[in-house]
Order: C-alpha cells, then structure tokens, then sequence
C-alpha cells in the first residue's frame, strides 16, 4: 500500500495510491462485467508509420469506452450500506454512461452531473442505462459545485471519472490484458485528460514491462497535461475547446502522481490531425471512434521518427461517437 499527502487548505487529505495488488484484484472483481477486448492490427498503418502498431480496441467495451472498467471496480467494491445509498459523478459522457452501467448490473441508483454541451448521445446512453441526468454549466467548478450539493443531500458515492483509486486501478486492467496478449512492447500511447487512463498504463507497465515507453497524447487546444508535464506541477484549464470532448478535464493529484514519475512525453495533435486520424481509423480500420481516441494515432502519424521500427501499443479508448454529427461531414 502506498499514501501521499496533498495540501488542500485548510485541511490536508491523504490519498491512496493504488498498488499492482489493487490491479490484480480489480481484474478479477469485473470480470463479470467487462469485455476482454481485441487487439487489432493493420498492415495500412504499419506500412505508413513504419512501426508495429497493436491496437487495443476499448471501443468494443461495455458501455463502448474503457471507463467501464474503473466504474465497475469502484461499483462492485462498495459495501452493500454504500451501495443502497447509490453512486454519482460529474462526466462529460463516457464515465457517466460508464458509471450508470455499473450501477444498473448491481441495481443501484447513479445520477451524472453533466455539461449541457455535452454530447446528446452521451446523455441519453446514461439514460438507456438507468443514470439520472443534471445538467449544469460546462466548467469543472460548476459540475463540481453541482456535484457536491447533490452528494450532501443523498449521501451517494462520489466515483470521480479519474482521480479515485478503484478507478485508475480499473482502467490499469486494460494494459495488464495488452501485454498479457501481445508481449513487450516498446512503447504504449494513450489519450490523456484526467488521466485516468494513462495513469493506470503507468501502473501497470512499472510493474509488469518496465522497458516500455509512455506516451500521453493530447490535444494541442487542450495541452494542460502537455504544459503541467513541462512546468513540474499541475496546470489547469478550466473550459478549453476542442473537438475531443472526452480530454477536456485537467490532472488531479492521484493522477499527477503518475503522469509526473512514469510518462517519458505528452505529445501534442491538431484538430485537423485528429479528425484526420480518426476518419483513416474508420476508412482502413473499419471501425469507428471517438475524436479523443484518435488522438494517440494522430501524434504517432506526427511524430513517425520517434516510433518507428519499434513495438507499439495503442488505446483506443472508445466508441461512443454521434453518427449524425461525423466532424469530416459538412455542416
């Protein structure tokens, strides 16, 4: 077991860090509840990047997104006192929908503050469900003040999309399984925003492939991660705007943990890259993802020399993309 101690004032907080332990048992817990998701590969991409990538397809998940590993760890580890009072969360969409599919395999409530300019598909998947949707201005101290007078009122379960232990935990099980199918790996890219999920490669990867590279990669119109990364601390930004929706949230501490001891580089794509990368994704891949999934692809197809000859993992993170709202289709 492993603690930190961040200064909140006027009172100070310990957090739990999560160990490899917690990523084996998180395994084991939501097998139940989650894909084993394939990995794909394509001779189009490797051709073109002159690496071999493995692409971990989490588009095929549950809910479509990873995030349903995480939530169902932090869901199915609750006490049956906790779990009778429910859970709740404030999610751009993909933890949201994620959180209220865990909650309705155990038969509890979940209600999900979210940006009114949050995406409609996203909404209404929380509601498919069973979730419960507030919507609130779309700033993280607006959900977060939403949040809290929800919390105090229900005493529910405050599962953070990624600055909790059961998640990252969670999401660290989609490496384990990578690694465990492919083999070492030279480098793996992931999305960052929170950072839940590259915290969990990191977890993951220090124990079990420790040769391997990490990357982060961001949008450059939200590259909080990318300056946090530079400065040696946590840099917020509290509305930023680009297309991939899902990366629009800053690091928090568990996560910065993290980020600042394993992720060798956050690298940077445009939003003309990442629409780019996610329109080849679905014309040579066949498959479809989310704009913030595509941008691990897009800083390797930017940054070629750096991968390539190399072993490659790549997270394709989700699916969960409105098919009426395509961002290469004309307005």
């Amino acid at each position: 077991m492993s603690d930190f101690i961040v200064s909140q004032n006027p009172k100070v907080e310990t957090l739990y860090i999560p160990v490899f332990d917690d990523v084996k048992a998180a395994h084991q817990r939501i097998k139940p509840y989650i894909h084993r998701t394939p990995v794909l590969t394509s001779s189009y991409f490797n051709q073109l990047t002159g690496a071999e990538l493995f692409f971990k397809c989490e588009n095929f998940q549950k809910a479509g997104v990873f995030k349903a590993r995480g939530a169902s760890n932090a869901v199915f580890g609750l006490s049956d006192e906790q779990a009778k009072k429910g859970v709740a969360t404030h999610s751009s969409g993909n933890h949201g929908l994620s959180l209220s599919y865990a909650a309705g395999r155990r038969g509890i409530k979940a209600t999900v503050i979210m940006p009114h300019t949050a995406p409609e598909a996203k909404k209404e998947a929380v509601r498919a469900y069973g979730g419960e949707v507030i919507e609130c201005e779309p700033s993280t101290a607006a959900r977060e003040a939403t949040l809290e007078a929800l919390i105090e009122k229900t005493g529910a379960d405050f599962v953070h999309p990624y600055n909790d232990h059961r998640v990252i935990a969670g999401q660290a099980t989609c490496s384990l399984e990578l690694v465990d199918e492919v083999g070492s790996l030279d480098a793996v890219v992931a999305p960052i925003g929170g950072g839940g999920m590259i915290s969990g490669t990191c977890l993951t990867l220090s124990n079990i492939s420790l040769g391997t590279k990490i990357y982060a990669a961001e949008p450059k119109n939200a590259d909080d991660a990318y300056r946090s990364f530079h400065a040696g601390h946590i840099i917020e930004d509290d509305s930023p705007n680009t297309i991939a929706d899902g990366l629009k949230v800053s690091l928090r501490p568990r996560t910065w943990h993290f980020v600042s001891k394993y992720v060798d580089e956050v690298l940077l794509a445009s939003e003309e890259e990442i629409i780019n990368a996610m329109y080849l994704t679905w014309q040579r891949m066949k498959i479809v993802i989310e704009p913030s999934c595509a941008v691990p692809l897009a800083v390797i197809l930017k940054n070629k020399k750096l991968f390539e000859g190399r072993r490659v993992g790549v997270i394709i993170t989700g699916g969960n993309v409105d098919l009426k709202k395509l961002p290469w289709m004309n307005p």
